[in-house]
C-alpha cells in the first residue's frame, strides 16, 4: 500500500480532502492508523457512509475520510470489548434475587412477550447474550456518534461562516479598488483567518484547490460545492467567480451589494441570537434553582423516609442515597454552568470577541506586563493558590473551604487584571474610532498617509491611543517611500493597540493599500466599517450586561434561600426527630437530620451554583477572565454569609 488515495482519481482526492495536507501517504501515518486503515477502511467504499462523506467534505477535519472513518471503527471494537466484559462482569455478580426480579419485570413489561411463558436459562448463557446485544448497540452508537460528529463539525462551520462572511466581503470590496487579481484578494483574507474565521478557511482551501487543479475557478467551484453553507457562502463564491469574469467594475459593484445585503442579514441572525439567549437565560435560571430545592425537598423528606438514609450501591456505598443524589446535585449545576458558559461564548458574534491575550516568554517582560496581561497574571496566580491552600490547610480549615479559597486566590487577582486591561482596549477602541476619523479628514485634503497620521498625533489628544499613534507616525514618515515597510509600520501598530478593532480596521487599510487602493477611498470604507464595529460592540455589551445580572441574581437568590433553610428548617426537624423518639406513635429517624452534616451539604451545593453562576455571568460579560472573576466573586460571597452566620 504505497499510498491510501492513490487509486482515486484527482477528483475524488479533492472532494476528500481538506487540503493538499489531507492526501496521506502510508509513511506519514502513524503504526495504529496504519493497522487501523488496513483492518476497516474497506467501511469507506459502503453506501452507508454516503452521508458520512458528504458531511466530511464540508468540515476541516486534518485526517483523509478513510483514516477518520478507519479510527472511528477501532475505537467502536475498544468500546465493545469494555462493554461486554462490564456488562458481563455486572451480570454475573447480580444476587440472584434481584437478577429474577429484574427478568420478571421485563417479561412482564413487554406486550406479547408477558403471554409467553420463558424457560429457565442459566445464567452465564443470560450473561453472555446480554452482554454481547449492550455491546453491539454500544459499537453501532459509536459509529453512529462519529457521523454526527462530522455533522456537528459542519454546522459549526457553517454558523462561524456566516457569522464572518459579511466582514470578510466588505474587505473584498476594499481590496478591489485597488486589484482586479481575484487571487490576490482570496489570499489576503485568507491570511485574516483570526478575524474572518471559518471564511478565511474556506478561501485558503480554494487557493488550495487552484494550486491542484491550476484554475482558480475551479477552486471556487469546489469549494461551493463542498462548504457547509449552501445558502451563503456557496452562492456568493459563484456570483463572485461570474463578476469577476466581467471586470473590476462589476465585481465592485457585486461586492457593493452583496455587503449590504448580507449585513442585512446578519443582523437578522443577531436578533435571533438574542431571543435564544433569552431561552438559555431562562433555562439556566431553572436548571440552577431546581437542584437547591431538590436538596431541601431530600432533607426534608429523609425525616418521613428512613429508605433515603440506605447506603447507596457500589461502588458509592460508603454514601447514602440521599447524599449521593446531594452531591450529583451539586455535580450537574457544575455541568449546567459550563455548558451555559460554552453557549454563552459560541453566540457570541466572532468580529466581536474578546481579544486573546498570549503569555510572554521573556520573565522580564512577564514581569513588565504583569498588572496589564491577565495571561502573565496566572503565571504567578498560580504558585500564589498553592501557598495559600497550604496555609489553609496548616489552619485546620475544611477541604472544600481550602479548595474553593484557593481558586478565590488565583482567580480573583487575574479577573481583575483582566478587567483592567478590557478597560484600556475599550479607551483604546473609543479613541481609534477618532483617530480614524481624523486622519479621513487630512486624506480627504490630499495630504499623503504619513503627514496625515504625523499631523494628528500631533494636534489631537488620542488620551490611551497617544503612545501608540505617535510610535506610527514616526514609523510612517521614516517608511513612507516603501510600501512593504509601511505596511510593517501599520501591523505594529496593530499589535501594539492589540485589540480585535484595531485588527479588523487598521488591517483594513494595510491589505488594501498592499494592492494599491486609493488611500482616500480606503478611509472612506474604514470611517463606515469602524462606525459599525464600535456601534456594534456598544449594543452588545448593553445587551450582555442583562445576563450578568440573570447569573449574579440567580446566585443572590440561592443564597438566600439556603440561609433561610439552615436557620429555620433544620433546627425544626431535628427537634421533630428528637422528639419522635420518645413517641411511639411517630415512626420517624431521629438522625435523620443532622444540622451540622446538613449545613455541610448545603453549603457545597450553594458554592457550586455560586461557580455555575460566576462562569455563565464572566462569560456573558467578556470571556474565560471575567468568568474566573465573577465566579472567584460570588464564591467569596457565599463564603462570608455562610461563615458570618455560623453556619460552617
Amino acid at each position: 500500500m504505497s499510498t491510501i488515495t492513490e487509486s482515486n482519481s484527482t477528483e475524488t482526492r479533492l472532494e476528500d480532502s481538506s487540503g493538499t495536507e489531507n492526501l496521506h501517504s502510508s509513511s506519514s501515518l502513524g503504526i495504529l492508523d496504519r493497522a487501523l486503515y488496513a483492518l476497516f477502511s474497506r467501511h469507506a467504499d459502503r453506501t452507508r457512509h454516503d452521508r458520512d462523506r458528504k458531511r466530511y467534505r464540508a468540515t476541516d477535519v486534518n485526517a483523509s475520510f478513510d483514516v477518520y472513518l478507519s479510527r472511528t471503527y477501532g475505537l467502536s471494537w475498544v468500546v465493545f470489548l469494555a462493554i461486554f466484559c462490564w456488562a458481563f462482569l455486572v451480570t454475573v455478580a447480580i444476587p440472584d434475587s434481584v437478577l429474577a426480579s429484574l427478568a420478571s419485570f421485563l417479561h412482564d413489561g413487554l406486550p406479547l412477550l408477558d403471554r409467553v411463558r420463558v424457560p429457565n436459562v442459566q445464567r452465564m448463557y443470560a450473561a453472555t447474550g446480554l452482554s454481547v446485544a449492550c455491546a453491539t448497540i454500544s459499537k453501532r452508537t459509536v459509529v453512529w456518534a462519529g457521523g454526527l460528529y462530522l455533522g456537528w463539525s459542519a454546522s459549526a462551520r457553517r454558523s462561524n461562516i456566516e457569522r464572518t462572511l459579511p466582514g470578510a466581503v466588505r474587505y473584498l470590496r476594499a481590496l478591489s479598488s485597488g486589484s482586479d487579481d481575484k487571487t490576490a484578494m482570496l489570499r489576503k483574507v485568507a491570511d485574516r483567518e483570526e478575524s474572518y474565521g471559518d471564511t478565511a478557511v474556506a478561501f485558503r482551501k480554494v487557493l488550495n484547490k487552484a494550486a491542484l487543479t491550476g484554475s482558480v475557478d475551479d477552486g471556487l467551484r469546489i469549494v461551493a460545492r463542498d462548504t457547509p453553507s449552501r445558502d451563503v457562502l456557496a452562492p456568493f463564491l459563484l456570483k463572485f467567480r461570474e463578476h469577476a469574469e466581467q471586470g473590476p467594475d462589476a465585481l465592485e459593484q457585486y461586492l457593493q451589494m452583496e455587503s449590504r445585503m448580507l449585513s442585512h442579514r446578519q443582523s437578522r441572525s443577531r436578533e435571533q441570537a438574542e431571543g435564544f439567549l433569552e431561552l438559555i437565560a431562562e433555562m439556566f435560571i431553572v436548571l440552577l434553582v431546581t437542584p437547591a430545592l431538590l436538596v431541601i425537598v431530600l432533607t426534608v423528606m429523609s425525616v418521613l423516609a428512613p429508605g433515603l438514609a440506605a447506603p447507596a450501591p457500589p461502588p458509592f456505598g460508603w454514601l447514602s442515597m440521599r447524599a449521593l443524589i446531594i452531591y450529583s446535585s451539586g455535580a450537574f449545576i457544575l455541568v449546567v454552568g459550563a455548558g451555559a458558559a460554552v453557549v454563552m461564548s459560541s453566540l457570541r458574534p466572532a468580529d466581536q470577541s474578546a481579544p486573546k491575550h498570549s503569555r510572554s516568554s521573556h520573565p522580564i517582560e512577564l514581569l513588565k506586563t504583569l498588572l496589564i496581561n491577565p495571561a502573565n497574571t496566572a503565571v504567578l496566580a498560580v504558585p500564589l493558590a498553592f501557598c495559600v491552600g497550604g496555609l489553609l490547610w496548616m489552619l485546620d480549615y475544611t477541604p472544600v473551604d481550602t479548595v474553593l479559597l484557593s481558586y478565590v486566590a488565583f482567580a480573583l487577582p487575574v479577573g481583575l487584571v483582566s478587567v483592567r486591561r478590557s478597560r484600556i482596549d475599550d479607551a483604546k477602541d473609543r479613541e481609534i474610532k477618532d483617530f480614524v476619523h481624523a486622519v479621513s479628514a487630512h486624506v480627504g485634503l490630499g495630504r499623503p498617509f504619513s503627514t496625515a497620521v504625523e499631523r494628528v498625533a500631533r494636534d489631537v489628544d488620542m488620551g490611551a491611543l497617544q503612545s501608540d499613534v505617535t510610535d506610527l507616525a514616526f514609523n510612517a514618515n521614516l517608511t513612507s517611500r516603501d510600501g512593504d515597510l509601511r505596511r510593517d509600520a501599520l501591523t505594529r501598530f496593530v499589535e501594539n493597540v492589540g485589540t480585535p478593532m484595531a485588527d479588523q480596521t487598521i488591517g483594513l487599510v494595510t491589505g488594501t493599500l498592499d494592492v494599491g487602493g486609493d488611500t482616500e477611498t480606503v478611509f472612506d470604507t474604514l470611517q463606515v466599517e469602524i462606525g459599525r464595529l464600535y456601534h456594534q460592540k456598544k449594543a452588545l455589551r448593553s445587551n450582555m450586561l442583562v445576563y450578568v445580572v440573570v447569573g449574579w441574581t440567580t446566585a443572590l437568590l440561592i443564597i438566600g434561600i439556603m440561609i433561610a433553610v439552615n436557620a429555620y428548617v433544620l433546627d425544626s426537624f431535628s427537634q421533630l426527630s428528637a422528639v419522635s423518639n420518645s413517641n411511639a406513635g411517630l415512626a420517624l429517624d431521629p438522625n435523620a437530620v443532622q444540622p451540622a452534616r446538613d449545613r455541610h451539604r448545603f453549603y457545597v451545593v450553594t458554592q457550586t451554583t455560586m461557580l455555575a453562576c460566576g462562569w455563565f455571568a464572566g462569560y456573558a460579560s467578556r470571556g474565560f477572565y471575567e468568568a474566573l472573576l465573577h465566579s472567584a466573586a460570588l464564591v467569596t460571597v457565599a463564603y462570608f454569609v455562610f461563615a458570618g452566620a455560623g453556619m460552617i
